[in-house]
C-alpha cells in the first residue's frame, strides 16, 4: 500500500525527445508505465501536418508539409533529437518584471498611461534592472490593421529611470486621451543576450509591430522554434528566447483560421512552448484586448472598477474558469454558477474598468487591492472590458474558479519614506517585523505560555512522528535554516538536515514518505527551491512552506506552511526576511517541544527572550553612527573574513553574503574551529576580519581563536554582548557591543551590525545597494 501511494503521488514521468526530420517535427515520448511511444506530428492517413510542440493531443490548426509513411525507423531518427524533460518545465525561473495596464471606458491621456507603466516597473525593479521597455499606442494609423493605431515600442538599456526619461521625449502628443488602451512594460534581467535595446522587451513580431510580448521566464525549446520559423522566412534580430514567441504568434495568425480570437492564438502559442514563463500579449489586430498566461512564473491581475460598480466588486469572491474541453456548456454548467454576479468582468460591458497585470502585488497596490492570482496554464483575456480565464482541459479535482483576493499591504509599506534606500528602511523595520512575525503566535503572559502556528496545527502529529526534518533553501533563506539547526535538533530530538536546493537536486537526495521537507523562500518563487519541492512531493514526503509572500507558488503547492509576515522587501539584499525566518523556525521548534516536560524551562527561557527582542533590536540600531564610522576603515579592502562558531557561524556566512552582494568585495564566512586547518595562513595586518564572540558555550573556544588571530597581527572587529568584551593580548580592538539574549536568538541581534556595515561600505564606495550589479531578487537559474 505504501508503494502504491508513493507511485500515485509521484505521477507519470514523461520524457520527450523532440526533433526535426526534413522539416517535420516528431516526438518520441517515454512513459514510466510504457516502454516507448513514437508520435509524428500529426499523421492523418498518409499526410503529416506540422505541430510546433510536444503535445500530440492538442494540435494547432495543421499545415500540410510532406507526404510520409507510417513505420518510423528509430535508430535513424534518434540523431536528430534534442532531449527535454517535460517535468522540468518549471526548473528555470528568470526574475524579470512584467506590468500591463488596460483602461476600458476610462479616459486617460498618454502621459498618464506612460507614468502608470513606469511606476509599475519601478515597483518591480528589484526583479531586474539592466534594461526596460514598454509598448503603447502611437499617433499614426497602422498600415496593416484598420481602425488601429501603430504600436510604439520604447526601449532603453539601464534602469527604469532611463526609460522614463526617454519615454517623454519621443515626440508623442501626451495630451491625447484614450477611452480604451492597452500598454505593456517590462524590466529585464539579462539571460539570452547582453542588456541592450535590441534584446530588451517588449519583443516584436515584425517591423510593423503587429504583435508585441513581454516575458518573465525561459523558453527551453526556443532554438528549434527559431530554426523552424527561419525556414518560414522570419528574420530574427535579437538573441532572446522571447522573440520566437512574438514571431510564432504572427505566423499562426497569418497562416491559420482568420476567425480565431486573440486568446485562441495565444493558446495555440502556449501549446508549443516548453519551459517556465509568464507572458502578456498586445496586438494591433486586437485593439483594446490583452491576453496573459503563465506556467511556472508568477502573474496576477488587479481589477479597479468605477464607483457605481465598486460595491458589486466587493461582494465577488471568485471568477469562473472556462475549459476548452467543454466550450459548449461552459457558460451554463452548474458548477460555474455564482451566487453573486460579476458579469461585467466576464462578459462584454460598458462599465468603466481598469486592469493591472503584474509579476508582484507591490506593482498594483497603489491602484487596487482586489487581485486574482493566475495558476499554471491559465490563459486570461480582457476583451471589451470583460475578464475571462480559460484552460485547455479539465483535470481531475480541478478548481471551477479563481479566488478574488484582497491584498493586506499598504502603499506606504513599499515606499522608502525618509530613508535613502529601501535596504536601510528594511533594516530599521526589523524591530517591528519580528513582532509581526510573532503576533498571534507567541502567547506569553501570566495566564498562557503557548506557541500557535495555525498553518501547521493539523500536521503537528505527523511531523512529530517523522523520520527526519529537511530544510531546503537558497542564499539567505539557507542561512536562516543554518542559524536555527542546532535549536531545532535540541527541541525536536530529530535529525535535521539543511541543504542548498541546487545541490540537493544535483545529488537526487533520497527522500522517504515519512520525511518532512521544509522549503524556505522569501518570494515563494525561487526556482531551485520549487524544483526541490516538486521532487519531494513526487516521493511522497510531507512538504512545508516558509515564505513571505501570500499567494506565492510555494505557499500554494506545499501541504502546509507558515507566512513569516515580515512585510514587503524591495531591496535585493535580504535583511528583515532573514530575521523573521529565524523567528519563524524558532517558533516551530518551540511548538514541537510543547508536550515535553523536561524542556519546559528551556522553552520558557526562549519565549521570554522573544518577548523582549524588539526593544533589543532597537538598541542595536542605535549603533548605526558608530558602524558608519568603522565602515570607512574597510572601504578600500579587497577581502574580508568573518569568523564565528556555534549559533554565530550562520551569521558569518550571511554577513559574508551581504558584503559580496553590496560591496563587490570578496568575503568568506569561516567556522572558527576550522581556523587552524588552513584559513589561518590568510591572517595578517592587512586583512579585514570580523569576529562574532558570543557568551554561550562556545565562548572559551572563540576567545582562543581570537588570540590566534591577534598573534598573527590580525586586527579584527569584535561583535559581542555587552559586558563580555574579550581580551586579546592587551591590544585595543574595535568592538561593537550588542544586548545579550538567549543563545538561539543571539543571531537575530548580531546580524544587524553586519547588515549595516555592508550597507555603509557600499554607499561609501558609491554603489547602488538596492540594485547590486548582476543580481536580481530571489533569482535562480539552473
Amino acid at each position: 500500500e505504501r508503494e502504491k501511494e508513493r507511485e500515485r503521488r509521484r505521477g507519470r514521468k514523461e520524457i520527450a525527445l523532440v526533433g526535426f526530420c526534413h522539416g517535420v517535427t516528431v516526438t518520441v515520448v517515454i512513459f514510466s508505465e510504457f516502454p516507448l511511444v513514437v508520435v509524428p506530428h500529426h499523421i492523418s492517413g498518409h499526410s503529416s501536418h506540422i505541430c510546433l510542440g510536444c503535445d500530440p493531443h492538442t494540435p494547432i490548426t495543421p499545415q500540410p508539409t510532406a507526404t510520409l509513411r507510417t513505420g518510423w525507423c528509430l535508430p535513424w531518427l534518434f540523431p536528430f533529437f534534442v532531449p527535454y524533460d517535460i517535468n522540468s518545465a518549471h526548473n528555470n525561473d528568470i526574475m524579470c518584471g512584467i506590468f500591463a495596464y488596460l483602461n476600458h471606458n476610462v479616459a486617460r491621456d498618454r502621459k498618464y498611461i506612460i507614468d502608470t507603466l513606469v511606476n509599475g516597473l519601478k515597483r518591480l525593479e528589484y526583479r531586474g534592472y539592466d534594461s526596460a521597455g514598454m509598448a503603447i499606442d502611437g499617433d499614426e494609423q497602422c498600415p496593416v490593421a484598420e481602425k488601429a493605431k501603430c504600436t510604439a515600442v520604447i526601449k532603453k538599456r539601464g534602469k527604469v529611470a532611463a526609460l522614463e526619461e526617454i519615454a517623454h521625449k519621443q515626440g508623442f502628443d501626451e495630451t491625447v486621451v484614450f477611452e480604451n488602451h492597452v500598454g505593456i512594460a517590462h524590466t529585464r534581467w539579462a539571460t539570452h543576450g547582453p542588456p541592450n535595446e535590441v534584446n530588451c522587451h517588449p519583443q516584436i513580431s515584425d517591423p510593423n509591430n503587429e504583435f508585441s510580448v513581454i516575458h518573465n521566464g525561459i523558453i527551453t525549446n526556443y532554438k528549434p522554434l527559431r530554426k523552424l520559423l527561419e525556414t518560414k522566412g522570419f528574420e530574427f534580430v535579437s538573441e532572446t528566447d522571447t522573440e520566437c514567441i512574438a514571431k510564432l504568434i504572427k505566423y499562426l495568425h497569418d497562416t491559420g483560421d482568420k476567425g480565431r480570437s486573440f486568446r485562441e492564438l495565444v493558446e495555440d502559442v502556449v501549446r508549443e512552448l516548453e519551459g517556465a514563463f509568464a507572458l502578456v500579449f498586445k496586438s494591433v489586430h486586437f485593439p483594446g484586448t490583452v491576453v496573459a498566461t503563465r506556467r511556472g512564473s508568477p502573474l496576477l491581475i488587479g481589477v479597479k472598477t468605477g464607483d457605481e460598480a465598486a460595491q458589486q466588486a466587493e461582494d465577488v469572491h471568485s471568477i469562473p474558469i472556462f475549459y476548452a474541453s467543454d466550450k459548449a456548456k461552459s457558460h451554463s454548467s452548474s458548477n460555474l454558477q455564482r451566487a453573486v454576479s460579476w458579469d461585467h468582468y466576464i462578459e462584454s460591458s460598458a462599465s468603466p474598468v481598469e486592469y493591472f497585470m503584474a509579476s508582484d502585488a507591490s506593482a498594483v497596490i497603489e491602484h487596487t487591492k482586489r487581485v486574482i492570482f493566475l495558476e499554471d496554464d491559465d490563459v486570461a483575456c480582457v476583451e471589451n472590458g470583460g475578464l475571462s480565464i480559460h484552460r485547455f482541459k479539465r483535470a481531475q479535482n480541478a478548481a471551477a474558479s479563481r479566488e478574488v483576493q484582497t491584498l493586506e499591504m499598504e502603499l506606504q509599506e513599499i515606499m522608502k519614506g525618509s530613508f535613502s534606500h529601501f535596504m536601510l528602511k528594511e533594516i530599521f523595520e526589523q524591530p517591528e517585523s519580528v513582532v509581526n512575525t510573532m503576533r498571534g503566535r507567541l502567547l506569553f503572559n501570566e495566564e498562557m505560555q503557548r506557541i500557535v502556528l495555525g498553518g501547521l496545527i493539523e500536521h503537528v502529529s505527523d511531523i512529530r512522528r517523522c523520520r527526519r526534518l529537511l530544510f531546503i533553501a537558497c542564499g539567505t533563506s539557507y542561512n536562516s535554516a543554518m542559524a536555527t539547526r542546532q535549536f531545532l535538533e535540541e527541541m525536536t530530538e530529530l535529525p535535521v538536515i539543511v541543504d542548498i536546493a541546487s545541490d540537493f537536486l544535483d545529488r537526487a537526495c533520497p527522500i522517504f514518505r515519512d520525511d518532512v521537507c521544509f522549503f524556505i523562500s522569501q518570494s515563494g518563487e525561487t526556482a531551485d527551491t520549487l524544483s526541490a519541492l516538486r521532487y519531494c512531493e513526487s516521493m511522497g514526503a510531507l512538504t512545508v512552506g516558509i515564505t513571505n509572500t501570500v499567494g506565492s507558488t510555494i505557499s500554494r503547492e506545499t501541504d502546509c506552511g507558515v507566512h513569516i509576515n515580515a512585510g514587503p522587501e524591495v531591496g535585493v539584499a535580504s535583511t528583515k526576511a532573514y530575521t523573521s525566518q529565524i523567528i519563524t523556525l524558532v517558533l516551530f521548534g518551540l511548538m514541537m517541544s510543547e508536550d515535553r516536560l523536561s524542556m519546559q524551562p528551556r522553552r520558557m527561557e526562549v519565549m521570554k527572550a522573544m518577548s523582549e527582542l524588539s526593544g533589543q533590536l532597537q538598541e542595536v540600531l542605535e549603533l548605526d553612527d558608530k558602524i558608519k564610522e568603522i565602515a570607512t576603515k574597510y572601504a578600500d579592502h579587497k577581502s574580508m573574513l568573518l569568523l564565528g562558531r556555534g549559533y554565530s557561524f550562520a551569521n558569518c556566512i550571511e554577513g559574508a553574503l551581504k558584503v559580496k552582494e553590496l560591496t563587490y568585495m570578496h568575503a568568506e564566512g569561516i567556522l572558527a574551529g576550522e581556523l587552524k586547518h588552513g584559513p589561518l595562513a590568510l591572517i595578517d595586518e592587512h586583512l579585514a576580519i570580523i569576529m562574532l564572540v558570543m557568551n554561550d558555550k562556545t565562548l572559551t573556544k572563540s576567545q582562543n581563536a581570537l588570540e590566534q588571530v591577534v598573534a598573527r597581527k590580525g586586527q579584527p572587529l569584535i561583535i559581542c554582548p555587552k559586558g563580555t568584551t574579550p581580551s586579546a593580548g592587551g591590544k585595543t580592538l574595535d568592538t561593537l557591543e550588542i544586548p545579550e539574549t538567549v543563545d538561539c536568538l543571539q543571531s537575530v541581534l548580531s546580524v544587524i551590525p553586519l547588515q549595516l556595515l555592508s550597507y555603509h561600505i557600499a554607499t561609501q564606495k558609491g554603489f547602488d545597494v538596492d540594485c547590486p550589479r548582476n543580481l536580481a531578487k530571489s533569482v535562480t537559474v539552473e
